[in-house]
C-alpha cells in the first residue's frame, strides 16, 4: 500500500519510500497484536510485551518523545507489560497487564483523556486501573473496565460519546449500563484530521447497540435522515434488532457484522458494493440485510468502504 513517512516499516530512506501493490514483511516474527492510525503509522505488540511502532509521527503518535518519522519499527519505552493498542489518526491508547490505561500523541479535545488539552509524545497513564484489553481510539474514544462499564471521552460532535448530549469529554465519562463485552466506531478522515460519525458496542448478552450519526441509516433503526436531523440523532445507545451478535467492523458510512450461528449482516451506505448485495450507487439499507452464507465468523472494513470478511474451515 501507500509508504508515506515510512508506512510499512520497510527501513527506506525519505527519498525512496516506494509503494508497493503486494505484501513485504515487516521485521520480527514475534508480534501478536496491531493497530494501524488512518494517516500512515501503524503500533504493534510483540509476544513478548513490548511496544513498537513507525510511519508517521507528526504529533508524536509513535511515543518517542519526537515528532521524527521512523520507516522502521522503533520500541516506545522500556516497558514488557503492553497488552493492547488501538491507533487513531493522530494518537493511541494502550493498556498493560496491570490494568492500566495510557495515552499519547495529539490531545485534540481532550483525547488523551488528561483533563486538559496538551499532546504528549510519550505515553501517560489516563486514571484507573481496572481497564480491559477492549479500547477504541478515534476522535472520540471509548474502553470497557472489567466490571463490564464503557466509558468515552473527546471529540462529541455528533453525540457519538453516548451520553445524550454532545458535550467534548477530556476524562472518561461513563456511558450507562454494566455488560459491554466489546467497542468500536466509525472513522472519517477530513483534513488531516479525524470525524467519529458513529460508535458501536457488543453486550454480553448478544446484543449490539449503535449511537451517533444516522445519516445513512448507520444505527439501524430502520430510518435514514437527511441533513442536521441525522447528525445526533442517537446521542444515546440503540439495540440493534436481534440478540446473537458476535462481532462487528465499520467503515465510513457501513457496517457489517456476524451472529454467532455464522450469518453476516451489512447495512448503511452501499454505493461501491459494500454490502454483499449485488447493488451499486443508491443504495442504504437503514436495517441489517444478509449477505448470503453460514458459516462467516470474522469481518473487518476498512474507512473508505472496503468489506471483509472470513470464513470458517469446515473440519
Amino acid at each position: 500500500g501507500n509508504n508515506l513517512q515510512g508506512a510499512l516499516g520497510q527501513n527506506q530512506e525519505p527519498s525512496n519510500l516506494a509503494r508497493t501493490s503486494s505484501p513485504v514483511q515487516v521485521p520480527g516474527t514475534t508480534w501478536s497484536v496491531s493497530s494501524t492510525g488512518t494517516l500512515n503509522f501503524t503500533a504493534a505488540i510483540k509476544t513478548n510485551g513490548t511496544l513498537w511502532a513507525w510511519g508517521r509521527n507528526t504529533t508524536g503518535q509513535l511515543g518517542q518523545n519526537n515528532t521524527d518519522h521512523y520507516s522502521s519499527p522503533v520500541q516506545i519505552g522500556s516497558d514488557t507489560t503492553w497488552r493492547s493498542i488501538s491507533a487513531d489518526t493522530n494518537h493511541c491508547i494502550a493498556t498493560k497487564t496491570d490494568g492500566t490505561l495510557w495515552s499519547w500523541g495529539q490531545d485534540d479535545e481532550g483525547l488523551l483523556a488528561q483533563g486538559a488539552l496538551v499532546s504528549r509524545s510519550s505515553p501517560i497513564q489516563i486514571p484507573g486501573t481496572s481497564w480491559s484489553s477492549h479500547i477504541m481510539a478515534g476522535a472520540g474514544n471509548a474502553a470497557i473496565r472489567t466490571d463490564g462499564t464503557l466509558w468515552t471521552w473527546g471529540k462529541n460532535l455528533p453525540g457519538v460519546l453516548g451520553h445524550n448530549d454532545r458535550a467534548h469529554r477530556s476524562s472518561p465519562t461513563q456511558v450507562p449500563g454494566t455488560t459491554w463485552s466489546s467497542v468500536g466506531g466509525s472513522n472519517q478522515p477530513m483534513n488531516g484530521s479525524n470525524i467519529l460519525t458513529y460508535m458501536s458496542a457488543i453486550k454480553t448478552d448478544g446484543t449490539l447497540w449503535n449511537w451517533g450519526d444516522n445519516t445513512n441509516g448507520n444505527c439501524a433503526q430502520n430510518t435514514s435522515e437527511s441533513g442536521g436531523d441525522a447528525v445526533g440523532k442517537y446521542s444515546s445507545p440503540v439495540q440493534v434488532p436481534g440478540t446473537t451478535w458476535l462481532s462487528a467492523s465499520f467503515c465510513t458510512n457501513s457496517q457489517m457484522a456476524v451472529r454467532t450461528d455464522g450469518t453476516l449482516w451489512a447495512w448503511g451506505v452501499g454505493s461501491d458494493g459494500q454490502l454483499g448485495q449485488n447493488t451499486g450507487p443508491g443504495t442504504v439499507r437503514s436495517s441489517p440485510t444478509q449477505i448470503p452464507g453460514t458459516d462467516w465468523n470474522g469481518v473487518y472494513a476498512v474507512w473508505n468502504g472496503a468489506m471483509f470478511a472470513t470464513k470458517s474451515v469446515p473440519i
